[in-house]
């Protein structure tokens, strides 16, 4: 009778436990498609559709003394770039700032302090952008129209903030890492071999070999595509942006 009782116990508590994990693999299938469709990760733009033209930037949060001689370079070569500037870099150097807009360069917003601004509130994000774009339009004729987000840290609530400013969030897809004092040989090896029609690349005004490396950049680069701003790669693209960034004409 006690072996019986045993077994009977025993069939139970496995009928119980399969009854169980019936039911738990069944709440835990429903998990997955509820948290996909909550929230959508919005992106800024990281590339272009465009087979001929391609974008150099110049992150500038310190330092300048490499500034002027990479516009002049730039102006010589004949190219058009767009340096992203901070607000602390502008009241810093302002004399660089004019001189950036007068040799015809764009000038984009990189924010007032460089915070990390991926947890900032839309209030706190639009401060930031606006106290840069006052101080570049009481240095220049323009106000900026693209931003990009100090260490490429963004959110949602970042590139909806932005996008209600009717500006352009914008990232890189060719990133010449040149703040880390690479040699000028591999800045120039980064940069040509990963940069393709519709790139956007990322370097910094005041990094260590930049101004060995940039000749030979624009010199390379030159011969197969435009040098063209951030604004003017964007103009007139208003498709989707897919997974990876690319920012697609509208079909």
């Amino acid at each position: 009778m006690r072996v019986f009782g045993v077994c009977k116990m025993s069939r139970l508590v496995g009928i119980v436990l399969a009854v169980l994990l019936v039911v738990g693999l069944s709440v835990g299938a429903a998990i997955p498609s509820a948290r996909a469709s909550s929230t959508v990760r919005k992106l800024p733009v990281y590339s272009v559709e465009d087979s001929g033209k391609i974008a150099i930037t110049f992150d500038a949060s310190w330092g300048a003394e490499r500034t002027k001689g990479i516009v002049d370079m730039l102006v010589s070569n004949n190219v058009r770039a767009t340096f992203f500037l901070t607000g602390i870099w502008i009241d810093a150097y302002p004399d660089e700032t004019k001189y950036i807009a007068e040799k015809g360069m764009e000038i984009g917003n990189h924010s007032q302090n460089h915070y990390s601004m991926s947890k900032m509130s839309a209030d706190a994000i639009r401060n930031e952008i606006e106290l840069v774009n006052t101080k570049v339009a009481a240095l220049t004729n323009g106000t900026p129209v693209v931003f990009r987000a100090p260490f490429g840290d963004y959110s949602n609530t970042l590139v909806d903030a932005v996008e209600s400013m009717d500006m352009r969030c914008i990232q890189w897809d060719v990133d010449s890492l040149d703040w880390k004092g690479l040699s000028a040989k591999v800045l120039i090896e980064r940069v040509v071999g990963k940069t393709k029609g519709g790139s956007i690349i990322l370097c910094h005004n005041n990094s260590e070999h930049i101004l060995e490396a940039l000749p030979t950049i624009l010199e390379t680069l030159g011969k197969q595509y435009t040098f063209v701003t951030v604004s003017e790669l964007l103009s007139g693209k208003t498709g989707k942006i897919d997974h990876t960034g690319k920012l697609h004409e509208m079909p």
